[in-house]
């Protein structure tokens, strides 16, 4: 019974992480975090990028839970193994598949696979960190969806843009004036 109690541990904190990494890149990676996170907006210079940090505290994290856990504080070894699937999970679809930071390639050409993919490709469509959409690893909303909220930002950023010109030229234009 006990075999069952740790496995539903693990299924659980899998589930859980993709939320918790979903509201870390949206909240964390793309605000105060940014520093760390902007290196993976650009292009890739070498094997790592500045990004990568992330992995290693996430890794730290869970190798701490895995070690408390088999000292004695029975759940956390579980939540451990948990974090340390997702982040097993979250290397092969969002390295590799996504991002292609494997040695072959391979694009997807249908199904979830696509749709994480091309999610993921909507997410670096944005110069930035501001104005960004998908911020999950391992789920993606629909990508209809998503490509409708992106031509909205679009034209409510050009709309702001093109009113902020007006100002800058009617204020010229009345400094001129004097």
């Amino acid at each position: 019974m006990l075999a069952l109690y740790n496995t539903v541990i693990v299924l659980l904190t899998v589930a859980a992480m993709e939320l918790i990494a979903a509201l870390a890149h949206k909240y964390i990676m793309h605000g105060w975090g940014w520093g760390w996170h902007e290196s993976h907006h650009e292009p890739r210079t070498g094997w790592f990028e500045v990004n990568d940090l992330y992995a290693v505290v996430f890794a730290v994290l869970a190798i701490v839970l895995i070690a408390l856990g088999t000292w004695g504080i029975w759940p956390l070894q579980w939540i451990g193994a948990g974090m340390t699937a997702y982040g097993a999970l979250y290397f092969i679809v969002h390295d590799g598949l996504v991002h292609q930071r494997w040695p072959f390639r391979y694009i997807p050409r249908k199904g979830y696979l696509k749709r994480l993919y091309l999610a993921h490709r909507l997410h670096h469509a944005v110069r930035g960190k501001e104005e960004c959409v998908s911020f999950g690893f391992l789920y993606a909303p629909p990508i209809d969806k998503l490509q409708a909220t992106l031509r909205q930002r679009k034209a409510r950023r050009a709309t702001s843009e093109g009113a902020a010109r007006a100002r800058t030229g009617a204020a010229s234009a009345s400094q001129n004036e004097k």
